[in-house]
């Protein structure tokens, strides 16, 4: 009789798993590397700042730099409660009219057909290749004749029409079923009602993604194009004319430094864990 000789399946290298997470650490400790060096950066005295060479923790941590940052703040003729308003509120309302026109405009490209639907997305796709350098004159020159230079909407109305949420939204929402979208009509929905419950819950990694772009361009724009009244200013602007006041204010550059990336960085963290397990859950196709 022959003998029947199971065949075990080979091993998982455990050299070659070893290597692979050894590349992941390295590649994590070169991305975290810089946002520990910025932290700590702010918690030095001002004589360990200038230290070479650098050392990357702080000896003695203090919080000085933020103090005298808030002290400095504190004497401008603008509040500094006034340039939190001022970012806060374009921020959310750009991020908000941003979301809502490039969701609503990329259903109607992705799941409808109508005449010079390519050729407009064609022209989305065009505006993704012009930097923000090459439109700044005719941006300043449209922006000027609606009257609205020195005003909140000169930042805000752009970012509505900001190409790059339109494209990434229509894309992902090509990759769901248009039988869905049938079904759903069949049932007595309308398109409104199947836009707000069955796509948009379907394409959250996609506005997920939108939002922390959207809030991280908005967050950080200094707006000193458009805006020219100190009390219409942003923080970044504000803080940015801090850090640039010498030697004397290293200490608090380094403070505006993690000021300035904080809320960016919890937004992506808090929606980080949304983001992968939506992309897990969500996968239909026809």
């Amino acid at each position: 009789m022959k003998k029947i000789v199971k065949r075990r399946k080979p091993n998982r290298s455990v050299v070659g798993d070893v290597v692979i997470y050894f590349l992941l650490f390295l590649i994590a400790l070169a991305m975290v590397f810089p946002l520990v060096f910025a932290v700590s950066s702010a918690l030095k005295p001002l004589d360990e700042l200038f230290l070479f060479p650098p050392k990357v923790f702080a000896q003695n941590p203090t919080m000085d730099n933020f103090q005298d940052l808030f002290v400095t703040m504190g004497k401008s003729w603008v509040t500094f409660s006034r340039y939190i308003f001022n970012t806060v509120f374009i921020t959310v309302i750009g991020t908000a009219g941003h979301l809502i026109i490039a969701s609503m405009g990329a259903f109607v490209l992705a799941k409808y057909e109508f005449p010079g639907s390519k050729l407009f997305f064609s022209i989305v796709v065009t505006a993704l290749m012009f930097n923000g350098y090459v439109t700044a004159i005719p941006n300043y020159l449209i922006i000027s004749k609606l009257g609205w230079i020195d005003t909140y909407w000169a930042i805000i109305v752009p970012a509505f029409a900001a190409p790059m949420g339109l494209f990434l939204m229509k894309q992902f929402m090509e990759g769901l079923p248009m039988s869905l979208v049938e079904a759903a009509m069949i049932d007595g929905a309308s398109r409104w009602k199947i836009f707000i419950q069955i796509i948009m819950p379907n394409v959250k990694p996609a506005w997920l993604t939108l939002i922390i772009f959207s809030v991280q361009n908005l967050w950080n724009n200094k707006a000193a194009t458009f805006i020219y009244s100190e009390e219409k200013k942003t923080l970044v602007y504000a803080l940015q004319q801090i850090q640039s006041g010498g030697i004397a204010r290293t200490g608090q550059a380094a403070a505006v430094t993690v000021v300035v990336m904080v809320v960016p960085i919890l937004i992506f963290v808090l929606s980080e864990s949304q983001i992968l397990e939506t992309m897990a859950s969500s996968g239909l196709k026809d």
